[in-house]
């Protein structure tokens, strides 16, 4: 079962996400974005009432008319990784995102895993930011055209502190 984070939930997500990444830094950021009211939206999946994933969305600074979003981090418990439960975090959250008129989504990830979901580097070629040209730099336009003009973009300052 997947539903939107609840602020009881807050415990045991940062909990997750710290054993997730094994350091506490994406927790961190998770309670930064929080407190900066930054986050469009999070998730969580449950599994016997316990929270097995988690998914956060944050808005981003685009110079741009329409709303873009940062996805991450996206976390599974250890001992649940490699079940599905973060592709269905990601699908569920990426229609989420639609329905919150996110018009693109930018992350910082993993090369080989994001593009599955059709996240590209080639989304963020025209994207001016701190990360341009990193290869975990890439986009999703949700929106046709959400990449297609040159654009800056900015994640939220809760990023810059952890």
């Amino acid at each position: 079962m997947i539903r939107y984070a609840r602020p009881a939930d807050h415990p045991a997500i940062d909990r997750l996400v710290t054993d997730a990444f094994g350091r506490d830094a994406e927790s961190r950021l998770v309670s930064l974005l929080r407190a900066d009211g930054d986050v469009l939206f999070e998730l969580v999946s449950l599994g016997d009432e316990t929270i097995n994933g988690h998914i956060l969305f944050s808005r981003m600074w685009a110079d741009r008319e329409g709303l873009y979003a940062a996805l991450g981090p996206v976390a599974v418990r250890p001992d649940a990784q490699r079940t599905g439960i973060g592709a269905s975090l990601m699908r569920a959250a990426l229609q989420v995102a639609g329905e919150f008129g996110v018009q693109g989504v930018i992350l910082l990830g993993h090369p080989t895993y994001y593009p599955r979901f059709g996240f590209s580097t080639e989304a963020t070629r025209q994207v001016r930011s701190s990360y341009s040209g990193n290869p975990a730099f890439m986009g999703l336009a949700i929106e046709p055209g959400a990449f297609d003009a040159p654009m800056t973009a900015a994640f939220a300052d809760a990023f810059d502190r952890i």
